[in-house]
């Protein structure tokens, strides 16, 4: 792996940080090719790459939309696997870093080495000119090198024993909690100092505004166990520039103990879990599920109060890259991820989905008319749930992956947002944006604290005073 030496002269001009309070913040997952790769006000040269991304069309679907910050699937420099490419796939996700510091060249529009790096900071300044944060989802807990077997790249030729866990008295081997045949080394030196350095690099020469770190409870391995007293936290906690910008955690991994929703220092929010599957489960009818409902909606107190955490740790969400759109989520019962070629073998057969009763396309209009109805519930719930929440890109347009839960290969009109929307699509957009209105309008929906869970007297404060007569007494 060869790197280019580039120009680090960029006219920033005004650029400001919007810094939006996390309390008022709500966050769009997107991805950079995804999102405009057929969208028709985009010119066809810039289409599915940071400049489309900048693009006035496409900014303007953002801030009509009414979110405020944008969270791109991974753009670090990654590569695609042999065993894809022999299906004739892609790896179209990016969860594949070889690169920690260059932006990925495959969304550059101009073909022009290191030209990425000016194209990226181009659309990071033209964001923030619209008043949207950038949080960049950063793969630093394994790299494209596999295990093994995999290719050498680049850190396992200049010192493996050093980058990745090896397995203990067998040093042939990789001791993996990711799921890709690789683990980094969060204790050594030398792999902190590569993410820091990564991350300050992004932050004070890119101006990025946050992170999300897939699979974080890696990152907590300082040895086995998940440690939120690790190396890693406190190298965070005291770093003068990361301290400072948003910082999201995918708090789980494959590994044993691996599921960690609740227990990330006071610092950081969390992608929630439990806030995903209770909300599904609602929705769907299942028994016994209204009391989890109710503390997913009013800020999941349940799982952060008690390390003195606010709502904001919360990251509320009903879909996200993986797994189904939220349509699919009312279409299908069943994955069908034939696409992949392993024989709808990959990807949770656990979605806690509902079809409305019919799988997949269908012309019943009352089947149509439910998953409608059903769309507009989980939207609704999501953006008026206290704690920060995110929308998963093209979720408010209706779109589709045809029941595919695990598109990471799909670089195609399965996975792109296909902008030719019907009459159902738009009023669902125009809903979307009416309830993000509705968020943004009332404090109340927006809380930095939670709810204290006391009796609130109907007749008012004054009512529930000792000495006021009939106080205690049920408002009629």
């Amino acid at each position: 792996m060869l790197g280019v030496v580039t120009d680090p002269a960029f006219d920033w001009g005004d650029d400001t940080r919007p810094c939006r309070p996390y309390a008022d913040t709500v966050i769009y997952e997107a991805h950079v090719k995804g999102l405009t790769r057929t969208h028709p006000e985009v010119p066809a040269e810039l289409r599915g790459t940071y400049a489309g991304l900048a693009h006035p069309a496409a900014v303007e679907h953002l801030t009509s939309l009414g979110v405020t910050a944008v969270e791109l699937m991974p753009v670090h420099q990654f590569v695609h696997d042999g065993v894809l490419h022999d299906r004739g796939l892609a790896n179209y996700w990016g969860y594949n870093t070889i690169g920690f510091f260059a932006p990925h060249n495959g969304y550059a529009a101009h073909g022009t080495r290191g030209q990425q790096v000016a194209e990226f900071k181009s659309m990071v300044k033209t964001l923030h000119a619209a008043g949207l944060e950038v949080i960049l989802d950063v793969v630093c807990n394994h790299t494209a090198e596999g295990n093994e077997k995999g290719p050498t790249l680049s850190f396992r030729g200049i010192d493996n024993s050093s980058y990745y866990r090896l397995v203990d008295g067998d040093w042939e081997h990789y001791y993996d909690t990711t799921g890709t045949g690789n683990s980094l080394l969060m204790r050594h030196p030398y792999v902190l100092q590569l993410i820091m350095d990564s991350l300050r690099n992004w932050v004070t020469e890119m101006h990025v505004d946050g992170f999300r770190f897939d699979l974080a409870a890696t990152l907590a391995r300082q040895f086995h166990e998940v440690d939120r007293l690790s190396a890693f936290f406190d190298l965070i906690q005291q770093d003068p520039v990361i301290s400072r910008v948003k910082l999201i955690a995918e708090p789980w991994d494959v590994g044993e103990g691996g599921y960690q929703v609740g227990n990330f220092p006071p610092l950081w929010s969390e992608w929630n879990g439990m806030y995903r599957d209770a909300v599904r489960d609602f929705w769907r009818g299942e028994d016994h599920t209204l009391g989890e409902f109710a503390s997913r909606l009013t800020g999941s107190s349940d799982l952060y109060q008690h390390s003195r955490r606010r709502p904001r740790a919360s990251v509320n969400f009903v879909t996200a890259h993986d797994g189904f759109t939220l349509r699919d989520l009312v279409s299908y019962n069943d994955k069908h991820n034939e696409a992949n070629g392993e024989d709808n073998q990959d990807g949770e057969s656990t979605n806690r989905s509902w079809n409305c009763g019919a799988e997949g396309t269908t012309r019943d209009p009352a089947v149509l008319e439910l998953r409608a109805r059903q769309q507009r519930n989980f939207l609704t719930t999501l953006l008026l749930s206290q704690g920060i929440p995110m929308l998963c890109h093209g979720d408010e347009l209706g779109r589709t992956q045809r029941g595919n839960n695990n598109a990471y290969c799909q670089d195609n009109e399965i996975s792109w947002i296909d902008w030719r929307l019907t009459e159902e699509q738009r009023d669902l957009l125009e809903f979307t944006r009416y309830v993000i209105r509705l968020r943004t309008g009332h404090p109340v929906l927006r809380r930095r604290r939670f709810f204290l869970g006391e009796t609130i007297d109907p007749r008012g404060p004054a009512a529930a005073r000792p000495g006021v007569a009939g106080a205690g007494r049920p408002g009629r």
